[in-house]
């Protein structure tokens, strides 16, 4: 049995919510486990980390989707010659879990590096001296990222090698490939604009030449240092004879958002309209969503002053913004939403970087405090950050990503409206495919406020971060209940006209139809 554990670390404290368990490797496979649609969470197992805890913790919290870096320079660590063993493991493993994939194809070998680009970007795709594959027509040999992903998809496709193989059944494979990761920020892509827009034009050929049912995504966009990166891409595609055979090449759009929950459905939003203006339309999926807290370590726990934590979460605020992120998402047309991530992981620090638990006294010796993002904390036997007295335990944001995965993840939903984004209190509503009405509300102000709004049935269940659950009733029409205050949160970009970043503990309602 897990209990609810609370204690300090050092001025910090830290709470562990009840989340239910089991075995490692139990029931994998089972219908118990959700596996929601809508639902992902980043790095729930990486080539490196294949461990049956990770799956069974993403399980319990009711995901659908892993999300991992297929790296080239790890595949081809010689010209020509290919390993992908590790891989193979990799996604067979997910299979096994019953987990959808999806795979970014990411990295170049320093052999195959031009400058910022890939050598023989732009030659021809194919041996015939175009881009246009004809039946059976062969991959240019002089274009080494045209065969990689050739040999990528020909392999992990339903019905591809690694199927074969493993005897998997009709579909079990890679069906959606994500083209690089936050092209638009230089840290992972400064060849241009140009370049991308050739890396993904001949990804997606080759990819729908070998797999005519796949998706392709366009590389998650993050809209922090390049907001005209989509519409130049666009523009290039524009002017492409191929655009229309091959869907503009690419059939997902994917959006980065982080900090601020109000941002994924502004950004879902932002690639909404720019798509129309070349009237287009494309799912979008918020493949990339979170915040780091510092009131737990790895983060900086002796953070008080507010400059000193910036864009930093407490743990409870942490779990507020994943519902809000997602709400605000959905609420726009997202259609799946990714969580960064499953544990702390290394973060953006290098493998290896480790400190025990302190109060800042080991900052003058460096590196003192890393990224917690995670819906769990590290194991004792992690890269990175492996000293938390509460080890692979829960925090509060794993009982948040339950509890959208049991709202939010067992049938169809679609947004009704959005309400008082700029006012005290922010009201989302949703409704379900059984008509059954979904309403969250939250708090946006600093002080506890009760709220007020008009029923649609005689009563409705209402649910907590915490695990709660009531039945309330509707009075004269209505619903009456407290909202908590949002807490101290260091945005400094946050508009005038919005009270709060991360708002107060959302509550949501599900009502069902009268009868």
């Amino acid at each position: 049995m897990i209990l609810a554990i609370t204690t300090a670390i050092g001025n910090a404290r830290a709470q562990v919510p009840v989340i239910a368990t089991t075995a490692p490797g139990a029931l994998i496979g089972s219908d118990e486990y959700i596996r929601s649609d809508r639902l992902g969470i980043t790095f729930i197992s990486f080539v490196d980390d294949l461990g049956a805890e990770r799956y069974r913790n993403a399980l319990i919290l009711g995901a659908g989707w892993n999300r991992w870096p297929l790296y080239w320079d790890r595949v081809e660590k010689q010209p020509n010659n290919y390993d992908w063993l590790a891989y193979d493991k990799l996604l067979a493993t997910d299979i096994r879990n019953g987990l959808q994939t999806n795979a970014i194809l990411l990295g170049r070998p320093g052999f195959w590096q031009d400058g910022e680009s890939i050598r023989n970007l732009f030659t021809p795709i194919y041996a015939n001296g175009t881009d246009n594959a004809e039946t059976d027509e062969a991959i240019n040999p002089d274009n080494p990222w045209a065969r990689f992903v050739h040999y990528a998809v020909t392999r992990y496709k339903p019905g591809g090698v690694l199927a074969q193989q493993n005897a998997f059944t009709d579909g079990q494979g890679i069906r959606v490939w994500e083209v690089w990761n936050e092209p638009d920020v230089p840290q992972f892509w400064n060849g241009g604009r140009e370049a991308y827009a050739r890396l993904l034009k001949t990804a997606a050929i080759v990819i729908k030449t070998v797999d005519p049912e796949a998706k392709i995504v366009f590389g998650g966009l993050l809209f922090a240092s390049d907001e005209g990166f989509l519409t130049n891409v666009l523009r290039i595609f524009r002017d492409d004879p191929l655009r229309h055979r091959y869907n503009w090449f690419f059939d997902i759009m994917a959006v980065h958002s982080y900090d601020d929950p109000w941002r994924s459905g502004w950004l879902t939003k932002v690639v909404q309209d720019t798509l129309e203006l070349y009237d287009l339309a494309r799912p979008v999926w918020v493949n990339e969503t979170g915040v780091s807290v510092w009131n737990d370590y790895p983060g900086p726990v002796w953070a008080y002053a507010p400059e000193q934590r910036h864009r930093l979460a407490t743990l409870e605020q942490q779990a507020h913004f994943l519902v809000m992120s997602a709400v605000f998402a959905w609420s726009k047309g997202a259609e799946v939403i990714f969580y960064h991530q499953l544990f702390d992981d290394c973060g953006n620090y290098p493998a290896g970087t480790n400190f025990p638990p302190h109060n800042g006294e080991l900052c003058a010796q460096g590196v003192c405090y890393g990224d917690a993002f995670g819906l769990y904390r590290n194991t004792l036997d992690s890269h990175c950050f492996s000293q938390h007295p509460f080890a692979n335990s829960p925090r509060p944001a794993a009982m948040a990503y339950q509890l959208l995965a049991e709202v939010f993840g067992t049938q169809p939903f679609a947004p009704v409206s959005l309400i008082g984004l700029t006012e005290d209190v922010t009201h989302i509503v949703f409704q379900r495919s059984n008509n059954e009405k979904i309403t969250v509300v939250w708090n946006n102000t600093r002080q506890p406020r009760q709220y007020t709004f008009r029923a649609s049935s005689a009563g409705a269940t209402v649910y907590h971060l915490n695990g709660g659950k009531i039945e309330l009733p509707a009075v004269g029409g209505s619903y009456t209940f407290d909202l908590k205050p949002a807490g101290d949160y260091s945005f400094p970009d946050l508009e005038r006209t919005r009270s709060s970043a991360i708002g107060g503990e959302p509550v949501i309602l599900v009502e069902s139809p009268s009868p």
